[in-house]
């Protein structure tokens, strides 16, 4: 039972699964079950097997203490039975799990499954065939062999009756020669059956004096002659086979062929001739001589069995030793015990050589193949040379099998190890191709796929390096938008800016020019991506620098137009919107150059309550075409807006009014400025906020194609509230 656990946890407790494996081993470890992985004392702790095992080994142990002290009461014996039962049942389990865990080492690797499917469908078929075929063989030759020694023994016990039928004829008419002629008649048939043997019984109704007494001729080895004749034996006589028991074994026993013949002289029975003929060893070998067949020893059938064996006498001699398997086989004989006349049947083994039988049946044909062989013989080697081909086309078959075994399981291996070796990070692993077959279009297929895989993942690696960058790219770009409060007397500034990608070409900014004008900056590079992002920083650095220089918004953007035309890309332009708000005289100057209108609001009591799309002529920033700066300055115009308290002003990219839904209807300036109407007295943040759920509303599931920025301003009362910019 130690070994059983020990095999057992052994194999359960190996750390198995992709954990173990290293490149460069020859295959990745077999992972084992869960509940396989444990130790011995978890096995016998654990596990009810395990604890059914160790009450009952203490139960055992406990019950051969007690023992020891004395005999045991009923319901200690009861306790011991049960506890071998338990220690039966959890032997069995662990032999059971034992099987399965080795089951699954053997079989875990394909071509192993495979070879033994192969001897199982091609193999055992034909060694079971074979088996068929012997066990017809050893059938036949059983009873051939039997049939024939059957032939030959009644022979005998005909050749005894015929001579002691003879013998009593002959002393019939010559009474007075009466042993002479027993004796010519004994030496006459020692010729054939050496130990025959020969006695005269008289009756009880003689009258001639020379048959009054008995006499015997012949060794009568095998026993003493009868010294009267069995009253069951009838006037005609008899004709049989009696035994004689000996005395090397009990229920061992010798044949023996018996004649009884009656001697008639007149009319009158006088007498009884009676011919013994013991199947000893020489009767043995002549029976041998005429069927092949040797005989051994006999026994006495009692009810339904029977003890036979070779007596030793009757054992092959040295030159006889056959090494063939069909060499023993029972007959059963009938006879008849010779004090009761009662039938009885004997067992008499037979030993046999194939061979020899065989060679009787053929030499029956009289028939040779014309090369003089005998036609039995040649019938014996041409069914050899059979089996040799098909002996030969089975060792072929199973050497082509192994080998297609073979080269199917390399195929499998190698493509489990390169699974393993991806599964593992390594994507540089290739199969060798080596056949032009499904299995190497597989083999070629999974090279095909490790290499898409290992461009996928470069692929996915540099994508995600880049939306890192892009992502630390968005952060600054946010980072060069307006944050945190600005305090502005007398106004509200509200903005946002939503880029479609992860950086955008929308910017917007506010900035103090002095205590009392502030600089408003809405723009949209052309594109959307990284170049429109660095393009909106660029743009920054120059409304910076040039809108301390000059005051007038018209003035700044020619100059910044000539500047960014000398760098921008000859595909991309840049539109504006720039506005200065004086906070003292109440007034807003502006220039739209190529932007989208700028929606005003009126907050004056009495007047109109529809909201203004204000469009002052401009062309785009930074085109870089003959003339284009000459056309920029002349299109170029500057308005001026008189605020007043509740005025709204929003200034917005055309991310806004081109927002398309699922249909690729677009928002409208129309829809803005109604927005803007309906809700323009709310608070700057709250309109903002209306604005986008309205968008949003409008959008639905559609995808956002393009950056969206927006600036809303508010005038407060007389301009006396403190604004403050929210982001």
């Amino acid at each position: 039972m130690t070994a059983l656990l020990s095999s057992l946890t052994k194999g359960m407790s190996t750390p198995r699964g992709p954990d173990r494996w290293l490149p460069g081993s020859r295959r990745p470890a077999l992972p084992a079950a869960p509940e396989l992985q444990r130790s011995t004392r978890e096995l016998l702790l654990s596990t009810w097997p395990g604890r059914l095992f160790i009450i009952s080994a203490a139960l055992k142990l406990v019950v051969a203490l007690l023992r020891l002290l004395g005999d045991l009461p009923l319901i200690i014996s009861i306790l011991s039975s049960a506890a071998t039962i338990g220690l039966a049942i959890s032997v069995s389990v662990f032999a059971w799990r034992l099987f399965l865990l080795t089951k699954r080492q053997l079989l875990w690797r394909v071509r192993r499954r495979l070879i033994l499917s192969y001897i199982f469908i091609g193999v055992v078929p034909s060694l079971l065939i074979v088996i068929l075929f012997l066990l017809g063989g050893l059938m036949i030759f059983m009873n051939l062999s039997a049939y024939l020694f059957k032939e030959g023994y009644d022979a005998a016990l005909n050749q005894v009756k015929i001579v002691t039928s003879g013998a009593a004829l002959e002393i019939s008419r010559a009474p007075e020669n009466a042993a002479q002629s027993l004796a010519r008649t004994q030496r006459n048939v020692v010729m054939l059956y050496r130990g025959a043997s020969f006695e005269y019984l008289p009756a009880g109704t003689a009258q001639r004096q020379p048959l009054d007494s008995p006499f015997t001729v012949g060794p009568w080895e095998h026993g003493a002659a009868p010294i009267t004749l069995p009253k069951w034996i009838t006037r005609n006589g008899w004709s049989g086979t009696t035994v004689l028991r000996l005395a090397e074994g009990p229920g061992e026993v010798e044949l023996v062929s018996r004649s009884v013949s009656p001697v008639v002289v007149g009319g009158t029975h006088v007498g009884y001739v009676i011919g013994d003929l013991p199947i000893g060893d020489e009767m043995v070998q002549k029976l041998q001589q005429d069927t092949g067949v040797r005989a051994g020893i006999a026994n006495v059938v009692v009810g339904k069995s029977t003890i036979a064996s070779i007596s030793k006498s009757a054992e092959p001699d040295s030159d006889t030793k056959w090494t063939t398997l069909f060499r023993n086989s029972v007959i059963f004989l009938d006879y008849t015990e010779w004090e009761t006349g009662l039938p009885k049947r004997v067992s008499l083994s037979l030993s046999y050589r194939p061979g020899d039988l065989y060679r009787r049946l053929a030499e029956a044909q009289q028939v040779s193949a014309p090369s003089g062989v005998p036609f039995g013989v040649a019938l014996i080697i041409v069914l050899l040379v059979i089996a040799g081909l098909f002996l030969i086309i089975q060792l072929v078959a199973l050497s082509m099998g192994l080998a297609l075994a073979r080269s199917i399981t390399s195929a499998v291996h190698e493509l489990f190890m390169g699974t393993e070796r991806v599964r593992h990070g390594d994507f540089s692993h290739r199969i060798n191709v080596q056949s032009n077959d499904q299995l190497g279009e597989l083999a070629g297929s999974f090279n095909e796929m490790t290499g898409s895989i290992e461009g996928l993942l470069q692929t996915a690696a540099e994508k995600k390096r880049l939306e890192e960058e892009l992502r630390i790219a968005r952060a600054i770009q946010m980072s060069l938008l307006p944050r945190g409060p600005l305090d502005v007397p007398g106004l509200a500034i509200t903005a946002l800016c939503v880029p479609a990608r992860e950086v955008g070409g929308d910017y917007y900014d506010f900035f103090q020019l002095d205590r009392d004008r502030l600089g408003v900056l809405i723009a949209d590079v052309s594109g959307k991506g990284t170049s429109a992002a660095l393009y909106m920083a660029e743009l920054k650095g120059l409304i910076l620098a040039l809108s301390q220089r000059y005051d007038s918004p018209r003035e700044l953007l020619i100059e910044v137009n000539r500047i960014i035309s000398e760098h921008l890309d000859s595909r991309s332009f840049i539109t504006i919107t720039y506005a200065v708000i004086d906070l003292q005289a109440g007034v807003m100057t502006f220039c739209r150059a190529g932007h989208t209108p700028l929606i005003f609001l009126s907050g004056r009591s009495g007047a109109e309550s529809s909201a203004r799309v204000l469009t002052p002529s401009g062309m785009v920033l930074g085109l870089r075409i003959d003339g284009a700066a000459e056309k920029f300055a002349e299109l170029l115009e500057e308005e001026r807006v008189d605020l007043s308290s509740g005025d709204v002003i929003v200034l917005y990219t055309d991310g806004i009014t081109e927002a398309m839904n699922p249909e690729s209807d677009l928002f409208g300036e129309s829809r803005l400025s109604r927005i803007v109407e309906e809700h323009g007295h709310l608070e700057s943040g709250e309109l903002r906020e209306r604005i986008m759920r309205e968008v949003e509303a409008f959008v639905g599931s559609a995808d956002q194609h393009d950056d969206m920025t927006m600036i809303l301003l508010k005038v407060d009362r007389a301009f006396e509230s403190a604004g403050r910019i929210a982001v």
